[in-house]
């Protein structure tokens, strides 16, 4: 019995080839087919082991369910007995279900649970489809559901297939996500490859550089000014040695925590200038590259915090001289309508792409609800736009609009209204980065640029892949922005370098057995 209606490409035929004999991680960017793949190559086990299952995880329900409607689509009626859990299955339930299903699909949550109860086993699964492998580090539950399935099942049986767009760029993460898939052959391919370009469209990436007003620098001195004088006074203290930024904050902060259990007093008032530095530092952010409303939104969060009482470090901020001189100027700008300059400038590219276009679909990423809710609020004034904010499930609300999360079902309502048109414009945090299925959409606006090589291929996949499609980012010189934009790009041409070098030593080893496994 044949798939209905697919003809795999040259690249995945070729991926399909290799993964038929080998555990195989496939690093292939958004939109390219990886599903298809996983396809195949459940078709061809199931012919090879009649008696056995397929198990695909994704890490999201929203996603499970993708794969499992295009199994169910891309299939004979009755070639297989396709089967979803959820964690809204009952488990006596799945228990049952379990024991005839022939393809499941579920979320690594949910397997990992059934089998540390031992409700069943992994020992009849031929072949184990991990979505997303980039997550397969620590003690996620992908970890945990791989190592059963090595222990249960038989050695001549065992087959894994880790699908992702792209695993990171430290060459220890990827040689742990192979270690704990017990990866036997990389296949790497990126939108250059030459058996891939063919298939694609043509991307016109546009770098958008705005200006960081004048007015908004005094509002900077005055917040960097007490960044500055705690950063000096974690270093007289001895308590920080590396250039002071987010990560090294946190880290500062997780190391004096442990040293405050200790009834180390000089270490609560590390961690009290460690707080203040971390809480000014994401002003500094909001100020640079996201908008003033959103700014203006934090420091009256930080004052509320102060009259509750919730820390002494909030207190000391918010009495400081210069938060309250820079709060002054900041409503000041507010009142004179004053907003950051990528709010307009975003404003009149997605005008323009309308008028070029007036069925065109957009996409565009932030980092921050509060920008999402001031955008979709400016762009809803525009002719022909019909924006919505696309969200994750947790609870919060913002100044405009007031969104507090969107549940699954409300996603699922969003992304069909976006299928069909009636909404045209999607104003995504990072839930719109990740494996749901969204449509194809002319341009893609990235309203900051991401440091994150894994973020920044996963956002710009979303277009370019069945039509030529559009790419912006916008940056605001000066600021973070360019940091984190040049950090992007150096970080996904390093990705590529590393696996390519992960995947040489692969090939090495097999060569000489002696040698250690990545050694």
């Amino acid at each position: 019995m044949t798939i209905l209606n697919l003809v795999p490409r040259e690249y995945q035929q070729r991926i399909f080839e290799t993964a038929k004999s080998k555990n195989t991680l496939v690093v292939l960017p958004t939109g390219l087919g990886k599903t298809l793949i996983a396809l195949l190559l459940a078709v061809e086990r199931l012919k090879s082991f009649p008696a056995k299952k397929i198990l695909f995880l994704a890490p999201t329900k929203p996603l499970a369910e993708q794969h499992y409607q295009y199994f169910q689509k891309n299939l004979p009626e009755l070639f297989a007995d396709l089967q979803l859990f959820t964690g809204s299955v009952p488990a006596e339930k799945r228990k049952k279900i379990y024991q005839t299903a022939e393809v499941i699909f579920s979320t690594p949550q949910c397997i990992a649970n059934d089998l540390h109860q031992e409700l069943y086993t992994s020992q009849d699964v031929a072949l184990l489809v991990i979505d997303e492998a980039h997550r397969c580090l620590k003690n996620y539950d992908y970890t945990k559901v791989v190592a059963k399935y090595k222990q249960q099942a038989p050695i001549e049986q065992q087959r894994i297939l880790g699908l992702t767009a792209s695993p990171g760029t430290s060459s220890e993460i990827i040689k742990q996500i192979c270690e704990h898939l017990s990866i036997q052959e990389i296949e790497l391919r990126q939108r250059s490859s030459e058996d891939v370009r063919q298939y694609l469209h043509e991307l016109d990436f546009q770098k958008i550089e705005v200006p960081f007003p004048k007015e908004f620098i005094e509002l900077r001195v005055l917040l960097k000014r007490i960044f500055d004088s705690c950063v000096d006074k974690l270093r007289k203290s001895r308590f920080l040695h590396e250039p002071a930024n987010k990560i090294t904050l946190l880290k500062l902060q997780n190391r004096l925590a442990m040293q405050v259990q200790c009834r180390n007093f000089a270490a609560m008032h590390g961690m009290s200038l460690t707080a203040q530095a971390i809480k000014i530092s994401h002003a500094l952010e909001l100020l640079e590259t996201q908008t003033l409303s959103g700014l203006h939104t934090y420091l009256r969060g930080l004052q509320q915090q102060a009259i509750d009482k919730k820390s002494k470090a909030v207190q000391s901020l918010v009495k400081s001289s210069e938060f309250n001189a820079c709060f002054i100027s900041l409503e000041h700008l507010l009142t004179n309508k004053m907003e950051h300059p990528k709010v307009e400038e975003l404003s009149s590219l997605i005008e323009k792409e309308l008028q070029d276009n007036p069925k065109a679909k957009t996409i565009i990423f932030t980092q921050f609800r509060d920008t999402a809710s001031l955008i979709c609020h400016r762009l809803s004034i525009i002719n022909n736009a019909r924006p919505v904010i696309f969200v994750g499930q947790a609870k919060k609300t913002t100044k405009h609009g007031g969104v507090t999360g969107l549940s699954q079902k409300d996603q699922k309502r969003i992304i069909e209204q976006f299928k069909v048109g009636e909404v045209n414009i999607l104003i995504a945090t990072s839930i719109g980065e990740e494996g749901l299925d969204i449509p194809e959409v002319n341009a893609v606006f990235f309203y900051e640029p991401v440091p994150s090589a894994i973020r920044k291929i996963q956002r710009a996949g979303r277009t370019a892949r069945l039509a030529p499609g559009k790419l912006f980012i916008l940056i605001t010189k000066d600021t973070k922005d360019e940091i984190n934009h040049y950090a992007s790009s150096a970080r996904e041409r390093k990705m590529y370098k590393t696996i390519q070098s992960v995947k040489e030593e692969m090939k090495d080893q097999k060569k000489n057995p002696t040698l250690n496994e990545f050694a």
